[in-house]
C-alpha cells in the first residue's frame, strides 16, 4: 500500500466501533473514505466528523450484508473511486449461544450476517480487484472461529467458514498482486461484549484498527490482535477432542 496515488477504502460495516477506529485511522492518512452499512444518517454523522477533522474525501455508501441482490451493483459502484481499491469486512452477528438455542431463527441471523454476507459482497469484489491489479481485502474474523466451543459454536463456525473463504480468497487474488489479509480479534471493547461472562483482556477498537493496517502494510496472511491470543489458540487447538468435549469454554 502506499499514498504516493488517491487509494479507496471501502469499510464494510462502518457503524460499528471498529469501522469507525479504521476510517479515523485511514482519514487521517489522507486516503479516500467510504463508509457502507445500513444505518446512514449515522454514517453521514460519522463522515461529517471526519471532512471536518481530517480534510479528508469520505462519502456514504448503503450497504446490506443480507441484501445479496444488491452487492454486484455496489461492487461496481466502488470500483469506480479513484485509485487502488481497498475494502474492510467487519461486519457480523454475535447472538449468545443460549439465545440461539432459545430462538433458532437467530442461528440464520447470524450465518446469514457474519459468513454468507461477508463472503457474497467479497466475491463481487474479487474481479474489480483483479483488474486493477492492486488493492488489499482485510477480513475480521475471531479467535472464535479457530475452534468450536460449547458456548459460541454457531457464531464459531460463522467465522471458521468465513477463514476458511479468506484463504481460497488470498490464493486466487495473490495471482493479481492484490493481498487479502485474515485478522482474529480475541475479544474487543464494545457493546457487542458489553456484560458477556468470561471476557478478558478486551482490546480497544482503535488498537484492533491500528494493528490490522499494520499487518496489512506487511502484507501478513494471519494476524491475531492482540498477538497474546495467538498461543492461547494454539493451546486451545491442541487440547486432544476427547478432552476439549468435556471443558466448559
Amino acid at each position: 500500500m502506499t499514498t504516493k496515488e488517491p487509494e479507496t477504502w471501502v469499510i464494510l460495516g462502518a457503524s460499528s466501533p471498529i469501522g469507525r477506529a479504521f476510517a479515523k485511522e485511514l482519514a487521517r492518512s489522507g486516503h479516500y473514505v467510504i463508509l457502507a452499512g445500513r444505518d446512514i444518517e449515522d454514517l453521514e454523522r460519522t463522515a461529517s466528523d471526519l471532512r471536518i477533522a481530517t480534510g479528508t474525501h469520505v462519502e456514504v455508501s448503503a450497504f446490506d450484508a443480507r441484501d445479496f441482490s444488491s452487492h454486484s451493483t455496489a461492487a461496481a459502484e466502488w470500483a469506480q473511486a479513484p485509485g487502488a481499491l481497498h475494502a474492510i469486512v467487519l461486519f457480523g452477528a454475535m447472538p449468545q449461544q443460549h439465545e440461539i438455542d432459545e430462538n433458532p431463527r437467530l442461528l440464520l441471523d447470524c450465518v446469514e450476517t457474519t459468513y454468507t454476507g461477508a463472503i457474497s459482497i467479497l466475491h463481487h469484489l474479487a474481479p474489480h480487484l483483479e483488474a486493477k491489479k492492486r488493492g488489499t481485502i482485510i477480513g475480521i474474523g475471531s479467535v472464535a472461529g479457530d475452534r468450536g466451543r460449547l458456548k459460541n459454536y454457531v457464531y464459531g463456525s460463522a467465522k471458521a467458514g468465513m477463514h476458511a473463504y479468506l484463504a481460497g480468497l488470498r490464493n486466487r487474488l495473490a495471482r493479481s498482486n492484490v493481498h487479502v489479509l485474515t485478522a482474529k480479534p480475541g475479544f474487543v471493547d464494545t457493546a457487542m461484549t458489553w456484560g458477556m461472562p468470561g471476557v478478558f483482556l478486551a482490546a480497544s477498537p482503535e488498537t484492533v484498527a491500528r494493528k490490522c493496517l499494520a499487518a496489512a502494510r506487511k502484507r501478513r496472511d494471519v494476524c491475531y490482535v492482540p498477538w497474546f491470543w495467538l498461543p492461547i489458540m494454539t493451546a486451545i487447538r491442541s487440547v486432544p477432542e476427547r478432552i476439549f468435549k468435556r471443558l466448559r469454554i
